[in-house]
Order: structure tokens, then sequence, then C-alpha cells
């Protein structure tokens, strides 16, 4: 019978970070992976509500779009949605059960805390631009473009929890694995279309609450894309069936990262089907997506079959990815920069000798 509370008879910094015996003692005096705990405190440092960003202003700027425009926005808006809905809870429910290391079972606690932030961001910036919020998040569920990346992402998370095999078997690591790697491209691939059109229709000044919600949205996104990465390399250096489970695999990650690619050229097409905005068009963003693509697949170890030198298409998105990199007075509008958390525990004796009051 599983218990909450087991003590086990390994030391925390000797067990793996899943399929070994399950945490018992919640301490980080120590730990194994110390990106991982890095990484933790970032996404804490990060901690912010959809509140703090005043979006009255969209919702006159919303009046004035053109259909194609409202289309759009509120398209980005369902898909995103259906998007962290699974990432919102899976983490928890498919890799908590698995894991091992404290550093870990609080990061994905974590990650999946913060994709819930997102999910009300969602409803906060719907509720201001239409009176009846519900409708909207109705027809979700009737839209296939959105149904079927749904499909896709929830597939490998599936597969994995519904193994019924032994714990930790070659082919329990190798679900995990591929499960990761989905994560890894949901993260870093599948939201950016969507991105970009937020930012784009802030560069025309429209919208710009959002914008700046989107933005927050995309920083923390960045952190559970290195949490990813951090595990997807990690695997090898802990265990050496992880080695042989990415070459038997190669074939298939491929397919899983060019069928995300694909079918974020495919939003693009439906996201501009009844006009396009000033600045974006769905040729421009399948470009940028295959551009994003290309680092993703080098980042993971993986050969891309695009230009890995090419520029980004869209060069003015990094300051909106690069998250302080906006420069606004505070007068003007919110910071979105601000670090809420962020403290430094490194000051010795000697880091203030030779000053004096």
């Amino acid at each position: 019978m599983k218990s909450v509370f087991k003590v086990g008879t390994k030391k925390h910094l000797k067990k793996k970070m899943f399929f070994d015996e399950s945490v018992d003692i919640a301490r980080y005096d120590t730990v194994k992976n110390v990106p991982q705990q890095k990484l933790y405190e970032k996404m804490l440092s990060f901690y912010w509500t959809p509140d703090e960003i005043d979006v009255t202003k969209d919702k006159i700027d919303f009046g004035k779009l053109t259909k194609g425009e409202q289309h759009i926005f509120t398209a980005n808006l369902k898909r995103q949605i259906l998007l962290d809905s699974v990432q919102g809870r899976s983490p928890n429910i498919a890799l908590l059960p698995l894991c091992s290391t404290p550093e870990l079972e609080v990061l994905i606690e974590t990650w999946s805390f913060f994709e819930t932030i997102h999910s009300r961001s969602y409803t906060h910036l719907i509720r201001n631009v239409y009176p009846d919020p519900s409708k909207v998040f109705d027809e979700i569920v009737t839209i296939p473009e959105i149904l079927d990346c749904g499909k896709d992402i929830s597939r490998h998370y599936d597969l994995l929890m519904h193994y019924r095999g032994k714990f930790g078997s070659y082919e329990h690591k190798r679900l995990l694995y591929l499960c990761m790697i989905s994560i890894y491209i949901l993260e870093g691939i599948r939201f950016y279309v969507s991105f970009a059109c937020s930012w784009g229709f802030a560069e025309i000044k429209k919208m710009e609450g959002n914008a700046k919600i989107i933005k927050l949205i995309a920083r923390d996104e960045n952190t559970h894309l290195a949490a990813s990465l951090n595990i997807l390399k990690s695997f090898p250096k802990e265990d050496k069936d992880y080695v042989k489970i990415r070459k038997e695999t190669h074939n298939e990650v491929i397919d899983m990262f060019m069928s995300a690619i694909k079918q974020e050229e495919e939003w693009a097409d439906y996201l501009f089907k009844h006009g396009s905005m000033i600045g974006l068009n769905s040729g421009v963003l399948k470009e940028y997506v295959r551009w994003i693509g290309a680092k993703r697949f080098k980042s993971a170890g993986y050969t891309t079959p695009y230009p890995t030198q090419q520029a980004n298409p869209l060069p003015w998105t990094e300051k909106w990815i690069g998250g302080g990199n906006v420069q606004v007075a505070p007068q003007e509008t919110e910071i979105t920069s601000y670090l809420v958390g962020g403290v430094t525990q490194d000051v010795k004796e000697n880091t203030f000798k030779g000053l004096s009051l």
C-alpha cells in the first residue's frame, strides 16, 4: 500500500530524478540538481497576477479592430486557453508520481501553478472585451484546429499515465522521455505564433495590455522550457538507458518536432483567413516558427532541417521575449519587468570593505 510518507533507504543526493524511491523529507539545504533549484527560485521571483496589468484601453481598442483582427485576437486566446488547461494539470498528474528528488518535486509543482496563472489571465483578457465570455469559452471545443493540437499535446501524457507495466522499466523510461520531449516542444514552439500576434498588435499601439500579459507569460514559458531541457539533458547522465532510448526514438522525436511546426504553420493560415494585420501575415509567421523550431532542435541536440544561421524574421519580438528589455516610464504604464523576491544571499563579511558612511 502506497503512503504519502515513507522513509527510504537512499540518501536524497544519491537518487535519480524519476523512478527511484519517492521523496520523503522535502529538504533543500543540499540538492543533487542545483540548476533545478535555481529554476524554482527564478520562477518564484517572477510571481505575478493578471490584475496587475490595466487592460481598460484594450476594450476600446478591440471595438476599433477589423473583423479579421478580432478573429486573430480571440482565436489565439482560445488556443492558449486549451494549451494551458492541459499544461496546468498534467505535470502534476503525470510526473509527480514518478518523481524522486525534492528539488524536482517542488519545481514541477511550481511550474504547474504558474500555468494556472496563465489560464486565469486569459479569462481576465476575454472578460474585458466580451460582454459574455462564456460564449467564447464554449466555442473552443468546436474548432478542429484547436482540438487537434490538444490531442497532440495530450497523447504522450496519456501514454505515460496509462502505462501498466513494471514501474521504472525500460519501456516506462522511454514513455517518460517522449513525454518530456512533447513538453519541451509545447513550451518552446507551440505558443510562438500566438505570442507574435499579440506583440504585433502592441507594435501598432493596439491591445497593449494584452501584449504585456503575454510578455509575462512568455517569460514564464522560458523558465519552463529551461526546466524541460534540464531534465532531458540530465537523463543520460543519470541512467545509460536514456542514451539508447535517445537513439531508438530519434526518428520519432524528429517527427514530433516537425508535426508541431506544421501545426503552427496551419494555425497561422487559420488566423489570417479573414484578413491580415499591419506588419504580420501567415507567410512571415511560418518563417518565424521555423526559425524558432530550428533553435529548439539545436538546443535539444537534434539536427534541424531548417537553416540555423538565418536572422529572426520578426526581430522586434526579441524585446518582448527579453523580459526586462521593454523600457517604459513608470508613470505611463505598469512595470512588467520587476522581480518579486529576487534576493541574493551571497553577501560576505568583506563585501562592503572600503565603503564608509
